[in-house]
């Protein structure tokens, strides 16, 4: 997985979405509509979705862009205040605080090139990555009938309605996690853009999609977005009173997330237990980097199923999933509500 992961991540990202546009797919099929159009409606739409994200970011971004003058001279004068702070209490000096800056510098105009270099290729990476996903995306749901045929040919035909029974309940768990997810995210874009607006950050809305994005990586993605959000905070010369208020923000929309938003809107249709989660967090991040943190949960949910339907693997389905809590009669009925 890890020498083959430039091969795999783009087939592992579009299959997982490929889970999540079947059931819209097979709706516009009952309609009369070609399996071809329906494919490529359900990729239009996921173009669309990122085309509207990436609108709001760079719109927002070409005004932060407007203050980055002035961001420089703060950040300028926080970071000489704090190499002052060094020197009166750790006792580094200021020529001593120079020399580590230039060490870690050192390379000059090559390495400069080779940033470039490598930031171009970057980019170029990441454009070819997406047109391979969307077109693994139109291939997967196009043949899905193929594909799901062919797993069952693998099978013995004793075993034809086990794995039946495993292929759909692995896609329906991944389309409940990623529209749940997807859900959410919107959520917290709105409660972190009332937020940060109230609280006094200047261009709220760009921290606000950026914040609800980081998401999709559980327990680093709220951390990250918030610590981005401070530091711009500071480098705007904010007040005390904007730190303070940002970090309020943080803990009451987490509070809200954890036991109102995710229970209601993404559920416990992943139900992996914390332990295993934040392993296979790790493991995705050593092996795929950000994008097996992004696949490790709806996968890990999926081999967990594959467990609990095999009787050899059952004990591990069970090691891995977590004790399904007993729903309170007032957040079932919200929950019913909400789903009706």
């Amino acid at each position: 997985m890890y020498v083959a992961r430039e091969f795999l991540i783009p087939i592992a990202l579009a299959g997982v979405l490929a889970m999540l546009f079947i059931k819209f797919c097979n709706i516009l099929e009952r309609k009369g509509i070609s399996r071809g159009f329906s494919v490529f409606i359900s990729v239009f739409i996921l173009i669309i979705g990122f085309g509207i994200l990436v609108f709001l970011l760079s719109w927002q971004l070409s005004g932060l862009t407007e203050n980055l003058e002035s961001m420089k001279e703060r950040a300028t004068s926080f970071f000489q205040n704090f190499k002052q702070w060094l020197n009166k209490s750790v006792g580094i000096s200021s020529t001593q605080q120079e020399k580590i800056i230039e060490q870690q510098g050192q390379g000059g105009p090559g390495q400069a090139g080779s940033m470039l270099s490598g930031f171009i290729s970057g980019v170029f990476g990441i454009a070819i990555n997406t047109l391979l996903v969307l077109v693994y995306l139109f291939l997967f749901l196009f043949y899905r009938s193929r594909i799901k045929n062919f797993i069952l040919k693998l099978v013995p035909s004793e075993n034809e309605a086990r794995a039946s029974e495993i292929i759909s309940k692995s896609t329906l768990v991944s389309q409940q996690y990623l529209g749940g997810l997807a859900m959410m995210i919107v959520m917290l874009w709105v409660m972190y853009g009332i937020g940060f607006t109230l609280v006094g950050v200047e261009h709220a809305l760009f921290f606000a999609i950026l914040c609800g994005v980081l998401e999709i990586i559980p327990f680093v993605g709220n951390i990250t977005g918030t610590s981005i959000t401070l530091l711009a905070v500071l480098a705007q010369g904010g007040q005390s009173e904007t730190i303070i208020g940002v970090i309020i923000i943080y803990m009451v929309v987490q509070f809200i997330q954890t036991y109102l938003i995710e229970p209601l809107v993404v559920g416990d249709q992943v139900n992996i237990n914390p332990l295993f989660t934040i392993m296979i967090l790790v493991a995705g991040e050593l092996v795929w980097g950000i994008a097996g943190m992004v696949l490790a949960i709806p996968l890990l949910g999926i081999v967990k199923i594959i467990c609990d339907h095999i009787p050899e693997l059952k004990p591990f389905g069970y090691l891995i999933g977590a004790e399904k809590k007993q729903k309170k009669g007032m957040l079932d009925k919200i929950k019913s509500l909400v789903k009706r």
